[in-house]
C-alpha cells in the first residue's frame, strides 16, 4: 500500500488544476510585447519507497538559465523528442541517469510560464525502485530527495521576493534544509500542495 503522502498524491491527479506563471504574483509586471515562448519540459520524478520523495537538482552555477537553483530534470524541448514526455525522460537520463524504462508516467501537470521565457510542462513520473544518480557534471551539481509530505503541505510554501530588473517581483519558495526552493519548481509544486490539499 502506498503511504499517505503518496496516496493523496495519486488522487490529487485526478483534481482539476490550472496553468501557472512567474507573473502570477506581480500582476503589474508585463510581459515584452511579441515575445517568443519556448517549450521545455521538466520530470517531476517521484520516489515511491515508504512515504515517497521528490527527486530534485541544484544546478550547476555556470550555466546560462537559472544557475545554481533547485530545479527537476529537464530542459528545452528538442525537434527530435517525439513528445513532450520523451523530452521530460531524455533530460532526466542525460541529467541524473534515471532510465526511462524505470520511470512510470502519469500524466502531465499544468503548464507553467517563466519570466525567462520558457513555457514549462511538467510530467510526473512515479519510480518504484531506488538508483544511483549518475550527474551530468556541467550541467548539475547536485541532486536530492525531498519528502513528499514536506511538498504537499502548502502551509510549507511563503511568499518572499526580491529586486530583479529594477522592480521588485515576488514569488514561491518552500525551503528544505539547506536547499532554497523557489521560483518556478516552487510554484509548480504548490500547485501540486494546493490539488492535494483540497
Amino acid at each position: 500500500m502506498p503511504g499517505e503522502a503518496l496516496a493523496r498524491l495519486l488522487t490529487a491527479l485526478d483534481g482539476p488544476g490550472a496553468a501557472s506563471s512567474d507573473f502570477d504574483l506581480n500582476p503589474g509586471f508585463q510581459p515584452p510585447p511579441g515575445r517568443v515562448l519556448r517549450p521545455a519540459a521538466v520530470l517531476v520524478p517521484v520516489l515511491t519507497a515508504g512515504e515517497g520523495a521528490v527527486v530534485l537538482t541544484k544546478r550547476s552555477s555556470r550555466l546560462q538559465h537559472h544557475p545554481g537553483q533547485v530545479a527537476f530534470p529537464g530542459g528545452k524541448v528538442d525537434a527530435g523528442d517525439a513528445s513532450i514526455e520523451a523530452a521530460a525522460l531524455r533530460e532526466a537520463e542525460e541529467e541524473i541517469g534515471l532510465s526511462p524504462a524505470g520511470v512510470e508516467l502519469r500524466g502531465r501537470l499544468p503548464s507553467h510560464e517563466t519570466v525567462t521565457n520558457f513555457l514549462v510542462t511538467p510530467v510526473l513520473g512515479l519510480i518504484h525502485v531506488d538508483f544511483t544518480p549518475r550527474l551530468q557534471q556541467d550541467e548539475v551539481a547536485e541532486v536530492f530527495r525531498v519528502p513528499l509530505s514536506h511538498l504537499l503541505d502548502p502551509d510549507r510554501f511563503r511568499v518572499e521576493r526580491r529586486m530583479w530588473r529594477g522592480t521588485w517581483r515576488a514569488y514561491y519558495t518552500v525551503p528544505w534544509g539547506p536547499y532554497y526552493i523557489w521560483g518556478a519548481t516552487a510554484r509548480i509544486l504548490y500547485g501540486l500542495a494546493r490539488r492535494a490539499a483540497g
